[in-house]
Order: C-alpha cells, then sequence, then structure tokens
C-alpha cells in the first residue's frame, strides 16, 4: 500500500510568503540584486511491497532581495523542520497500483449494481487500481450472459479469460497480479483472512439485501429493527477481530479487508450505512478503508 507523506503544505507556503514580506523595503530596494528563491511546494514519498521508492517536487518561482532571502529562509527553514518533523507521522493511506508489467489490459465486470459479491470484486480492482468496464447486466433476462455457461454473477472478463465466483475471482486475480508474492506471510495470517473471508460470504453478505432495499412502511419496522441490529452486530463483530489494528492486514488491508468494504460500501450512505456508522464502532476503520481504496478505476466501457 502507498503512504504518502505531506511535509506541511500550508506551513511551507506561508514560510515562502514570509521571504517577500521580511522586508518590503528591501525587497524594492533599486540596488537590490534579484535572485529566484526556491520553495519546495511539497514532497511525497510511495513505497509498496517491492521496496521501490520515488520524490516528486514542485517549485514555486520569485524575485527577492539578498537581505528579503537570508531573513526569509531563516524563517522558513525553521517552519520546514518543524513541519518535517511532524510530518513523518501523518500518514494517509492511498491505493496500490500495479507495475505496468502485471496489470491486465482488457477487464470487464459483469455485474448487478447493488450485488455484494460483486461489490467485493469492484472494491480489489478499485484498490488495486486496475482499470475495468462494467456491464450491467438484466436480472430477469441475463441477455448480457448469454454467451457464458455460467449464470450468475459476477463475471469477470480478464484479458479474454473467463473468471467467475467472486472470492475465486479474487484469489486468482491476485496471484496473477502479484506472481513473486507470497500470498500470505505465516499460515496464521492466512487461517485469519480465510476465515472473515469466509465470514463475509456465509454471514456478511446476508445482512445487506434488507438493509439495502429498507421500506419504510408500518408493516416492516419490525422487520428493520431486527435486521438493522443484526448488521450492528455484524459490524461489531469486524471491529473486534481487528483488535485494535487499523486493518486486519495490520499495516495496510488484506483481501477481508477489501471484502468486508466491498459489501458494506453500497449502503455507506444510505440511511442503514449511516446508522451502522452511528451505532457501532467500525467507522474509523471504514474511513481507513474508503481513503486506501480511493475513488473507482471504473472506466467508461
Amino acid at each position: 500500500m502507498r503512504r504518502v507523506n505531506f511535509s506541511g503544505l500550508a506551513a511551507v507556503f506561508r514560510a515562502a510568503g514570509g521571504v517577500a514580506a521580511v522586508s518590503p523595503a528591501a525587497s524594492t530596494s533599486a540596488t537590490a540584486s534579484h535572485q529566484f528563491a526556491q520553495v519546495a511546494l511539497y514532497s511525497s514519498t510511495t513505497s509498496n511491497n517491492n521496496s521501490y521508492s520515488n520524490a516528486k517536487s514542485r517549485w514555486f518561482f520569485g524575485n527577492y532581495s539578498d537581505t528579503a532571502l537570508n531573513s526569509g529562509f531563516a524563517v522558513a527553514g525553521a517552519v520546514v523542520f518543524s513541519v518535517a518533523a511532524s510530518s513523518l507521522t501523518q500518514e494517509v493511506y492511498a491505493k496500490e497500483p500495479l507495475p505496468p508489467d502485471v496489470r491486465p489490459d482488457d477487464v470487464v465486470l459483469y455485474q448487478y449494481e447493488a450485488c455484494p459479491f460483486c461489490n467485493k470484486v469492484k472494491a480489489f480492482l478499485d484498490y488495486y487500481d486496475i482499470p475495468y468496464k462494467i456491464v450491467e447486466v438484466n436480472p430477469l433476462s441475463k441477455k448480457e450472459i448469454k454467451w457464458s455457461a455460467y449464470k450468475k454473477v459476477p463475471i469477470l472478463m480478464v484479458d479474454g479469460e473467463q473468471m467467475v465466483d467472486s472470492s475465486a475471482i479474487i484469489d486468482k486475480l491476485f496471484q496473477k497480479t502479484h506472481p513473486n508474492v507470497p500470498v500470505k506471510p505465516s499460515p496464521e495470517a492466512d487461517d485469519e483472512e480465510k476465515k472473515w473471508r469466509e465470514w463475509v460470504d456465509n454471514h456478511l453478505v446476508h445482512m445487506l439485501s434488507p438493509n439495502i432495499y429498507r421500506n419504510t412502511s408500518e408493516a416492516l419496522e419490525s422487520f428493520e429493527y431486527i435486521t438493522s441490529h443484526a448488521l450492528y452486530e455484524a459490524a461489531e463483530t469486524w471491529v473486534d477481530a481487528l483488535n485494535g489494528r487499523d486493518f486486519l492486514g495490520g499495516a495496510k488491508p488484506n483481501l477481508a479487508d477489501l471484502a468486508v468494504f466491498g459489501v458494506l460500501r453500497p449502503i455507506r450512505y444510505l440511511k442503514s450505512g449511516k446508522d451502522m456508522v452511528e451505532h457501532t464502532r467500525i467507522g474509523d476503520w471504514y474511513s481507513r478503508m474508503e481513503t486506501a481504496v480511493g475513488i473507482p478505476s471504473r472506466i467508461q466501457a
């Protein structure tokens, strides 16, 4: 997972402004020699499982006098040093893009929009920044998948290869896109991830349908109460499994984190999802996942 270190954009910018503000007279002096002042706007460092990194800098240029520069840099230096020290702990979770040599060229997802299993696959694709097209399948006629012997969704076509069943799709695509990465660092980690991925498929998804399609009629009030509280219980169970970690995977999401996030994402900003966040402890984890997965990598078909 990429982590972006922000080195105090606002403070550095203020320090840059301080260069010009220290001595207005000096900056307008006819005898002053003008130089370019370069102020680092920001720097970002990325890292992934292959331990590569790069740094990017952008620069502002302005004409300042020697006096203004000397005074200004003293102020800017102090501010930048302070900001740099504090920024070491200001890490933001981000996507984990794949190297071009293993990223698929043509990915098409056949789905139902509200299907939790389809949303599991989309969470995986979004986190690894794999561009994909979507074909919405008519649940009655299923004409969009008449060409396939498999009549359920999701179906994922990856460079002409058909993949079916959400968990099998994710396993196969992970191995395909991470050929040199062990599936898990230890049998214990593998067992934990497997346990909670199965919990998603066998338990959590069954909490979703009545919550996605909530009916406000009085006839369903008691039903809503039962299903909502079952969802709350599932959310609390998941937070307990985290056991204080940012993610089940530790410092970054694993496939179980992505599965839970994918299943919950369709309801997060519906009433049921808002209620879930308000009445359980899952909100912090969900926010971290939302940041890590980022915007969808879907492209137009």
